[in-house]
């Protein structure tokens, strides 16, 4: 049962991260940060995803 829950967990990560990834390259900042920002997320997935959320670059200005 471990191991079913483990892969779950681990398959949310690789899909938030996706996404993380996309959004980055969607942003309009600077190609440099958009580099920095997708290897942190690649690099450590799970830091990378928490600080990508609280501090990447915003795909949108809020409304």
């Amino acid at each position: 049962m471990g191991i079913e829950i483990s892969g779950i967990l681990g398959l949310l990560i690789l899909i938030f991260d996706i996404w993380a990834v996309i959004q980055t390259l969607q942003s309009p900042t600077s190609t440099g940060t958009k580099l920095l920002w997708v290897l942190l997320i690649l690099l450590l997935p799970v830091i990378g995803l928490i600080l990508w959320f609280f501090m990447g670059p915003r795909g949108r200005a809020a409304v």
